[in-house]
């Protein structure tokens, strides 16, 4: 089989493979456009037969939806920025600082990654329950300021910066946190852009811990939301498919504009260790 055949062939699997992939996502945007009904006739309808906004009206001005996507903006803004400063620091630790027994520590925070988030979750909720947390912003924010992934990432990219730029600004008389905010920052911020979009989508997308720590319908993140929306309106497949647009779209649209960003690090995160 010759070269070119082969390049035939491959790229008509993955083609293949990327149609697959996306056909339901244009499903689920196009049913978001139809009338309530026509998602379930038989034969199916791929594309409505008249556009209408109708189901976007009745998430927005009925169901409260609204709310619900400031709710899920605003923490995953929030925790991305707060995690961000503080995996940072805590990486610029580990990967430069010298002090007694920094290996052992980190294997020890890398070790704790095997336990499943869901086996922390009980003990984590009787501690905000004693500090009166619960049902409050800060039950989401708290438990997301920092993470063993992201302070594991930030170290493996900040072994690359040259020692030699911070020895020459502590020579200078540069404090650490000005070498912080002038050097290791701005060098890293291809694994920073890396690490938000993990964080920020990781926020967005979770569903177990606001529905345990939240009990107010107005403090509802978009994942809880629309898992009582998909509880109370079984037979609006037209309605649950708009909630699902206005959970994905912004996900995909800070994927799209940082993706260059997140391949950069990804590449350059593991080359020292």
């Amino acid at each position: 089989m010759t070269t070119g055949i082969k390049k035939i062939i491959l790229t008509a699997i993955l083609l293949i493979a990327g149609i697959l992939t996306i056909t339901p996502f244009i499903w689920m945007v196009s049913a978001s456009f139809m009338y309530d009904g026509h998602a379930s006739v038989y034969p199916p309808r791929f594309f409505p037969d008249v556009f209408t906004l109708v189901q976007y009206e009745k998430l927005f001005s009925h169901l409260n939806i609204l709310r619900n996507f400031f709710n899920s903006l605003f923490l995953s803004c929030v925790i991305t920025i707060i995690s961000l400063f503080l995996n940072s620091m805590a990486g610029y630790a580990f990967a430069k600082f010298r002090f007694s027994k920094k290996d052992k520590i980190f294997k020890f925070l890398l070790s704790s990654m095997i336990i499943p988030a869901q086996v922390t979750m009980l003990p984590l909720f009787l501690l905000l329950k004693q500090l009166h947390l619960l049902n409050t912003y800060f039950a989401i924010i708290i438990p997301g300021l920092a993470n063993i992934f992201g302070i594991f990432l930030t170290r493996q990219y900040i072994y690359s910066i040259p020692d030699s730029l911070i020895e020459a600004a502590r020579i200078e008389g540069a404090s650490e946190f000005l070498i912080y905010r002038k050097i290791i920052l701005p060098l890293s911020a291809p694994i920073l852009t890396t690490l938000a979009i993990f964080t920020f989508l990781g926020v967005w997308n979770d569903f177990l811990w606001p529905l345990i720590s939240l009990t107010d319908s107005s403090m509802y993140t978009l994942p809880v939301a629309l898992a009582n929306l998909m509880g109370e309106h079984t037979k609006d497949p037209e309605l649950m498919m708009a909630g699902s647009v206005v959970t994905v779209i912004p996900v995909i649209i800070v994927f799209l504009a940082l993706q260059k960003y997140y391949i950069k690090g990804i590449m350059m995160s593991g080359i020292k260790g």
